[in-house]
């Protein structure tokens, strides 16, 4: 099992100095990733400032040498594929091949599409998803691309340099189980990170609806799926104590149950989601052993 951190992009970590501490401090202290937030608009949090998850990415990124990096989630419906297809690439590069790509609608989708003019339709906001998926993965290819899709177009483009990691960094997908369709997109690409109606951002979710998403996702695997070379992973998340043993005790049923990345959060509501301090003392605790 690998663990991670995982920090918002406002607040403290509106700051890349602050997020390449708590990179640096987590690769110190042993744990095997840090990801973070990707909104332009939380209105929950508004007031606070926002960083861009990128350049917050990329501080971490010239700060270490071993964790691996990515968003948690990046709403790609809201990006131009081609846009992103660089950022990521970039990161790719510059990290030596340690970008995670995290990818889904993102939210609250009346914060983050309709106040800026866009649609706010779920629908049409999947088909951009799916879609822009498939083009990212061509762009990052290096190999030309020709696309003509409902919602976008490549016409003889060859974005280069492509990512270190081919066909492309890890892609995986988050939605909210028990809904399905998020969990069935997550099989057709190598993760599942999602979040429980019974169990919030930071809140530790039930051993039981684990393994049954566990189950429905692998059931739902395909040969093409699997062809990407990268391992499915299904990445959990919440807040664990300090104390070792606590933790363990926390994370070990889930563990069983098939989840193969713990994630560290805060609690979405707490007091101290957006502040380095105490993340900083969780961290330096080092990851839970299981």
């Amino acid at each position: 099992m690998r663990f991670s951190i995982n920090v918002p992009n406002f607040g403290d970590f509106a700051d890349p100095r602050n997020v390449a501490t708590a990179a640096v401090a987590a690769e110190q202290a042993g744990w095997d990733g840090l990801f973070v937030w990707d909104h332009v608009l939380h209105r929950q949090h508004q007031g606070r400032p926002f960083g861009d998850p990128w350049m917050l990415l990329t501080a971490a990124a010239l700060a270490t040498s071993r964790i691996r990096l990515g968003t948690l989630l990046t709403p790609v419906p809201r990006y131009r594929p081609q846009q992103l297809a660089r950022q990521v690439a970039t990161l790719d590069q510059l990290s030596d091949g340690r970008a995670i790509f995290a990818a889904g609608l993102g939210g609250p989708i009346e914060d983050e599409y309709r106040s800026f003019g866009d649609t706010a339709e779920p629908r049409l906001l999947a088909e951009r998803l799916d879609e822009g998926l498939e083009l990212l993965r061509r762009f990052w290819s290096g190999e030309p691309v020709n696309h003509h899709g409902r919602h976008y177009e490549a016409r003889d483009v060859t974005l280069l340099p492509a990512t270190v990691q081919r066909p492309g960094p890890p892609v995986w997908i988050g939605g909210f189980w028990p809904s399905r369709p998020p969990m069935r997109r997550a099989a057709r690409w190598d993760g599942a990170v999602p979040l429980f109606e019974t169990a919030r951002h930071g809140h530790v979710p039930d051993a039981a609806d684990v393994r049954e998403l566990v189950g429905y996702v692998r059931k739902h695997r395909t040969a093409e799926a699997q062809r990407t070379g990268h391992p499915f992973e299904f990445v959990l998340g919440g807040a664990t104590p300090l104390e070792a043993a606590k933790a363990k005790d926390v994370i070990g049923p889930l563990h069983d149950a098939g989840a193969t990345w713990w994630d560290e959060r805060q609690i979405q509501t707490g007091p101290d989601l957006d502040r380095l301090p105490p993340v900083l003392r969780r961290i330096e605790a080092g990851p839970p052993v299981v």
